[in-house]
């Protein structure tokens, strides 16, 4: 910046009466003669070179640094006579801009990126969402009421594991006619009113400000065309691609599981997750000791090297005993689904689930347990690594020298989430370090999932 300053300088000549801070230097380089000086000169700066004074003899000089050098330091200089060592460039620098307001480079950095959540009254979300989850329950209580009298058993959408039901698309136009009332300016992303397939970009700009309500009406539909109760309603307030709203209701369970950012997770409004506090520690072998949570999902197709085969290779991976599968076995205590990513991701908040882990979820799947599970204290990351190097846990993080898992992307639709765990005094390992060990471990057993999108 110096340097091009200094040599396309043409309009900074003279204020005042002052010389520029290119001639300035050169005044300081001593130049030899008037004449030379003023061939050199900015010819923007009208001010005038002091006469060349001559320099002491030789045996003057005792400035060790110019001992031996006994000639004029300017090259250009026709004098042959020793002068005053010339300043270094710091020194040059140092007094030209003491005398002359000369701009100085400066670096501004970045603006940070706006916090999730930030400027919006996260009490008042939380409480309407709580609100309108509640009236959904009561709707979905009633409809599984005229299920047990033998109501519609629902349309087909993808294949006969991907159903929707009156009572689907009835529970989402009440949640957004009352969101879309309350909050105008407000965005909202429903699983059946929006177009499956139509376009599989991200659904959730994560640059975007404004809050998009993300909702499942019914999630686990072919568990409420059973009567299995497994069945919930997921609404989530989603800012800058953060869950920063997240409230599932079960209403045939008797439970509601909600959360804000930095208010914590709770189980009915005044339990707080996971049940169980402080958490236990995770086991020192796992997956050993885990109840692991999967889902088989809505791809079916019996390809080789499919989802379907896929997830199999990797339960069965997880379930086998240790030493089996070439030393992979990982011997988890029991594999459980529950048939609602939305609930598995509840249940692995409240501690119940050690390891959950699925591919093929979309947003509103996903949304609302994700922010119940971080405000609890649990970890969700990728499915699988997308950095081959993190599962051999490289140093360079915050806690215990490991590094820093990626965060994990909304929309990404392979997903590894992990229970709040606590430290373990015997071991001096942390929680954050125990969840992050075993999200590694279970990366080592699973089998990478095909649920690409664009953007992804």
């Amino acid at each position: 910046m110096l340097r091009k300053n200094f040599t396309t300088h043409t309009t900074r000549a003279v204020v005042g009466g002052r010389s520029c801070v290119r001639c300035r230097i050169l005044e300081l380089l001593s130049m030899p003669t008037a004449d030379q000086s003023k061939s050199l000169r900015n010819p923007g700066c009208a001010a005038r070179a002091p006469p060349h004074q001559p320099s002491p003899p030789a045996a003057a000089v005792s400035n060790p640094r110019t001992a031996n050098n006994l000639t004029h330091p300017n090259p250009r200089c026709a004098s042959t006579s020793t002068l005053r060592f010339a300043p270094t460039h710091d020194e040059l620098i140092t007094q030209a801009m003491a005398t002359e307001n000369f701009p100085t480079a400066t670096t501004t950095p970045p603006a940070p990126a706006p916090a999730p959540g930030a400027g919006l009254d996260l009490d008042e979300l939380y409480a309407f969402a709580l609100d309108v989850s509640k009236q959904a329950g009561a709707l979905l209580l009633a409809a599984t009421q005229r299920r047990t009298a033998g109501s519609s058993l629902g349309t087909v959408k993808m294949n006969s594991v991907d159903l929707v039901t009156e009572t689907d698309e009835q529970i989402e136009a009440f949640i957004k006619t009352a969101v879309t009332t309350r909050y105008p300016t407000h965005a909202f992303l429903g699983e059946e009113s929006y177009t499956a397939g139509a376009d599989r970009t991200y659904l959730i700009d994560p640059a975007s400000s404004t809050p998009t309500w993300c909702v499942d009406p019914l999630d686990g539909t072919v568990n409420f065309i059973h009567l299995f109760p497994m069945i919930c309603i997921s609404i989530a307030v989603i800012h800058h691609g953060e869950p920063v709203v997240g409230v599932i209701n079960a209403p045939l369970m008797g439970s509601l599981f909600s959360a804000r950012t930095g208010g914590g997770a709770w189980h009915n409004e005044t339990t707080p997750l996971p049940f169980i506090s402080p958490p236990p520690p995770l086991p020192a072998n796992a997956p050993r000791g885990c109840i692991f949570s999967c889902e088989w999902g809505k791809d079916r197709r019996d390809v080789p090297g499919g989802n379907l085969h896929r997830k199999a290779e990797s339960f069965i991976t997880m379930a086998a005993e240790v030493g089996g599968r070439g030393g992979r076995g990982g011997m988890v205590h029991g594999v459980r689904s529950l048939g609602s990513a939305a609930l598995d991701l509840a249940y692995t908040a409240a501690g119940a689930f050690d390891i959950w882990w699925e591919g093929g979820c979309w947003e509103w799947d996903v949304a609302a347990g994700i922010c119940i599970l971080r405000e609890a204290g649990g970890m969700i990351t990728n499915g699988t690594p997308t950095d081959p190097d993190e599962i051999e846990g490289m140093h360079g993080g915050r806690d215990g020298g490991e590094r820093e898992l990626e965060d994990v992307r909304l929309g990404g639709r392979k997903y590894l989430g992990i229970r709040p765990a606590g430290d373990d005094a015997d071991t001096g390992e942390t929680g954050r370090m125990a969840q992050r060990r075993v999200i590694r471990e279970v990366w080592k057993r699973v089998v990478g999932l095909d649920y690409s999108r664009p953007g992804g």
